[in-house]
């Protein structure tokens, strides 16, 4: 009775085992695809940027006449993107997705709230290395640029990294921040959360 009670708690560990080896190469497989799909899209995205048409120096950006204005919109592969996001220090360069969804979250950061146009903009995305994973090594000072798809350039410097608890939404977006960046810790424990503040551009302003 023994021996099969053991050869059962045996079988039942080589199960887990290799659940949890299939559950590792489907969360690399899917980083990878993540990886590859954000590259495509920054690729196209750079592109539009590069043909939107140029602004003479004197003339005054849409965005600052009007600043409720809806950030312009590029659609891929069924997608709407608002901007990219280079992350200098971590050398990282992203799309940013219009609208915020858990589907959505697996092709690219998300707008989750706001605008860069009002100085209040919240950007979600996955703990991906090639997302947000390694938001965690940000410090203060470090610079991030977000493009629009008009051309509009927004510099930011880090100013603090918080911890904040998942279901805690009104601390994620509370504070008069021009833009934050947040993305779960593994296992969804906490998020990480890096607040940041736009310098202002003289030509622009």
């Amino acid at each position: 009775m023994k021996n099969k009670k053991g050869s059962w708690l045996i079988r039942i560990g080589l199960l887990l085992i290799v659940a949890a080896l299939g559950l590792v190469i489907y969360n690399i497989q899917d980083e990878k695809r993540a990886k590859k799909s954000v590259e495509q899209a920054v690729t196209r995205l750079e592109k539009v940027v590069e043909e939107a048409p140029e602004r003479k120096k004197e003339e005054i950006p849409d965005y600052i006449l009007n600043p409720d204005m809806e950030m312009p919109v590029k659609k891929i592969d069924g997608q709407d993107y608002i901007a990219t996001l280079e992350i200098l220090s971590l050398g990282l360069k992203l799309p940013v997705i219009s609208e915020w969804s858990y589907p959505r979250l697996k092709i690219a950061p998300c707008r989750y709230k706001g605008s860069a146009y009002t100085d209040d903009l919240i950007i979600a995305a996955h703990n991906y290395p090639s997302h947000f994973g390694n938001l965690k090594n940000l410090r203060e000072g470090d610079q991030i640029v977000l493009t629009d798809m008009a051309g509009n350039r927004f510099t930011y410097e880090t100013a603090e990294l918080e911890t904040v608890m998942p279901t805690d939404i009104s601390q994620m977006e509370s504070g008069e921040w021009d833009l934050t960046l947040f993305t779960c810790t593994i296992g969804g424990q906490s998020r990480v959360t890096v607040r940041c503040i736009r310098i202002p551009d003289p030509i622009a302003e």
